[in-house]
């Protein structure tokens, strides 16, 4: 049976213009905009959508019908939320690079990336076996999660993807395993 999977990053917000760890925070207005001159989507049998307002409201930009997912919603940061990434490095300096370096570490007190990427892939696996195509409106940290999962790729390798707010990613299950889709 086979699925395709698109991925749509959220809009940008004021924490992601300022590179701050993410809150539940709106779009930015220009966002919800750009999310609305946006090519039509191909028709999809499912559309789901992380339950954070930014990721609702560029679904709604978007104009989709899209189901609350909760498997989609974007890594846990724990006590960094809403802190600027210089600040945790200025405050926690040791505590910010093992984050970085050490995939099963929650230094922050939320989610490890090793299991943000099991919780993506266990969500990309129950769509494998309903086939058809599931349009997903997510989070950066959660599609490059899905693209390490896909690629099989080391934990580490989940800082070497540069997902940009409203890009869209493509994937396709055979059923048995999933690929990364490029069209024109």
């Amino acid at each position: 049976m086979n699925t395709r999977l698109t991925w749509i990053c959220h809009g940008a917000t004021a924490a992601s213009r300022k590179a701050l760890f993410p809150l539940d925070e709106p779009l930015e207005g220009k966002a919800a905009e750009e999310a609305g001159r946006m090519a039509a989507l191909p028709r999809a049998d499912r559309i789901v959508t992380s339950p954070a307002l930014r990721a609702r409201q560029t679904a709604e930009a978007l104009r989709l019908r899209a189901a609350i997912e909760p498997s989609l919603r974007d890594c846990d940061h724990g006590r960094w939320a809403g802190k600027s990434i210089a600040a945790i490095e200025a405050e926690e300096p040791e505590n910010l690079i093992v984050w970085m370096t050490e995939p099963e570490t929650t230094a922050h007190g939320g989610e490890s990336l090793a299991e943000l990427r099991k919780r993506v892939a266990g969500w990309m696996d129950s769509q494998s076996g309903l086939g058809g195509h599931v349009i997903a409106v997510s989070h950066a940290a959660v599609i490059r999660a899905a693209v390490a999962h896909v690629l099989q790729a080391p934990p580490s390798s989940f800082w070497l993807s540069d997902v940009e707010p409203l890009a869209i990613l493509r994937m396709t299950s055979n059923g048995s395993r999933w690929s990364l889709r490029f069209q024109h």
